[in-house]
């Protein structure tokens, strides 16, 4: 009776929600379900595309998962992991991002059976992290080294695993075409880490077909004043000026009063402002520069002055554009216009102004360093080149990482395959519960080749069992086999050149494992009731009751600020 007696303990704020135990783990692995199910059929070569219409209103048509995942709100706490994974990996490698959530869904999915019958998750997270450790190993033994090979057998290499990346993808169609661009640009950049010096301009109207590749920078005619169109608009080895400075009228900053006793004074003044603006633009001139950019603007009486002494002049260039034109060039953007030197100016080959489409170009190629590039991309549609741009995003990540961990694996599924099938047979070796978990660790990897044919509309188990039959030879000539998208039935992924860096399956692979570790290992969920000062009356009167139905001071002190 006194046990009965003993008063409630409360530890957390009224209205605190907490769930826990097996159903919160089941709800939370649904939940990751139910994301990895929404870009389930982006994957592949046949995947399709998802349209987004945000509250902004604006519209995105996607097929890369990142980008999907990004402009999904999703509020849910656990499914939130999978968004970051997928953030993780755009970042780490640019491509793999559909395949990193749908194998963290599948590993999810393949734990749930165990959790409601009872295994404890910590016993499924050891036996998934060597699963995990196995595979990766399997990936590195597998991978084919492209290391030591000439610049041009590297480059179709390259393009190889570009096509791969773009195949997926929206401009999938002209796959060869951007694969040899994106190649040419990455080589471009060398050893630069920069992704910036890569530029990608986006001009509406032609088709794909007309985009093309500047080797040096190239950017969009910026705003101009009168006497633009008399300035020369080709050179041949010009030196570049770089600024970072007004070249204009302008009135002082600080309020400054001065007072005349005598009218004729006045002009002395304005003579002044002027003589100091003709004295930066002559020691421009004098510098020896033929083309003048700076990141500020430039007035119409500098552009008039530079147009009668034949010099090129564009003012408020943005910032991104300027350091790419000093890292090609080989100048150094001037704050001062004092003391130019032969050392801070650039040049290039050829300089010219171009039109492209509707749009004016300045492009300069030919540069000494050569470490830019810039794609000019043409197409239909905003969206569609939005979606072009992307894919070309992922399309570089992936040859730069291609140079930098020089091997390559079996895509098209066929490796995940294998890896499966190494999984099922080291399971065997293994006495215990862990025997059970890896097996379906294993399982839960041929959602990749299962996933591309349900998306090209072949009948998954059909392909699945040709697939299995050819892994499990036991002379292993069959490790290289994956689905053949084009007809429906399997190929040798490897010598029909469906490539991608190992890096990108051992990054996935691993972001995957944890992610699914790190949910599986959640017992309870606590969320705390929104705090009242936050949200001011409206969190009170929600409370309903406390202080007579939220009506501040009654029943209570008001509160006194």
């Amino acid at each position: 009776m006194a046990a009965m007696m003993q008063p409630q303990i409360i530890l957390l704020k009224e209205g605190t929600d907490t769930s826990q135990g097996k159903a919160q783990l089941v709800s939370n692995i649904n939940a990751c379900t139910a994301v990895a199910d929404v870009v389930r059929t982006t994957l592949g070569p046949r995947g399709m595309d998802k349209l987004i219409h945000d509250d902004k209103g604006n519209v995105t048509i996607s097929n890369d998962g990142a980008t999907i995942m990004k402009l999904l709100d999703i509020i849910h706490p656990a499914a939130k992991i999978l968004v970051d994974i997928a953030k993780s990996q755009d970042s780490e490698v640019g491509d793999g991002t559909t395949t990193v959530v749908l194998l963290a869904g599948e590993f999810l999915k393949e734990a749930k059976p165990f959790i409601e019958d009872g295994v404890h998750p910590q016993n499924l997270i050891r036996s998934y992290r060597t699963a995990c450790n196995l595979a990766i190993e399997k990936v590195k033994e597998l991978a084919v080294s492209i290391e030591g090979k000439s610049l041009e057998e590297k480059k179709s290499l390259l393009a190889k695993c570009a096509a791969t990346t773009l195949s997926s993808k929206l401009i999938g169609g002209e796959k060869e075409f951007f694969a040899t661009m994106v190649v040419d640009a990455v080589i471009a950049i060398g050893n630069d880490d920069r992704l910036n010096m890569i530029g990608i301009k986006k001009v509406p109207g032609g088709t794909m077909r007309d985009s093309f590749l500047v080797s040096g920078v190239a950017f969009k005619k910026t705003f101009s004043y009168a006497g633009f169109e008399q300035q020369p608009k080709k050179f041949v080895n010009p030196k570049i000026l770089l600024l970072n400075i007004e070249l204009e009228l302008k009135s002082e900053k600080e309020n400054a009063e001065i007072r005349l006793s005598d009218p004729s004074q006045y002009q002395s003044i304005v003579d002044a402002e002027w003589n100091i603006i003709y004295d930066k633009l002559d020691k421009c001139v004098q510098g020896g520069a033929k083309v003048v950019l700076s990141r500020l603007a430039i007035g119409d009486l500098a552009t008039q002055y530079f147009a009668d002494r034949d010099i090129f002049c564009a003012g408020r260039v943005s910032e991104e554009d300027l350091q790419r034109v000093a890292a090609a060039t080989g100048g150094t953007v001037q704050t001062t216009i004092n003391n130019i030197i032969d050392e801070v100016l650039g040049t290039c080959e050829i300089f010219e102004e171009k039109q492209v489409g509707n749009e004016r170009f300045n492009i300069f190629s030919g540069c000494p360093s050569g470490r830019t590039a810039t794609i000019v991309l043409r197409g239909g549609a905003d969206q569609f080149i939005e979606e072009a741009e992307r894919s070309l995003h992922d399309a570089i990540m992936i040859v730069r990482r291609a140079m930098k961990n020089s091997t390559v694996v079996a895509g098209g599924g066929a490796i995940d395959m294998e890896i499966s099938r190494y999984l099922r047979q080291h399971a065997r070796t293994i006495a215990g519960k862990s025997q059970l978990f890896i097996n379906s660790y294993a399982k839960a990897l041929e959602v990749i080749p299962r996933q591309l044919c349900d998306n090209a509309g072949f009948d998954a188990t059909d392909v699945l069992n040709k697939l299995r039959q050819k892994h499990a030879l036991p002379s292993g000539e069959g490790a290289l086999y994956g689905v053949d998208i084009n007809s429906g039935g399997i190929a040798d992924s490897f010598s029909n050149f469906v490539w991608e860096p190992s890096v990108v399956k051992i990054n996935a692979i691993n972001a995957a494992t944890e992610a699914a570790c790190l949910i599986l290992s959640v017992d309870e969920t606590v969320k705390n009731p929104k705090s009242e000062s936050a949200q001011g009356e409206a969190a009170a009167s929600a409370m309903g009751g406390r202080g007579g139905g939220g009506f501040r001071g009654r029943g209570r002190g008001m509160r006194r600020r």
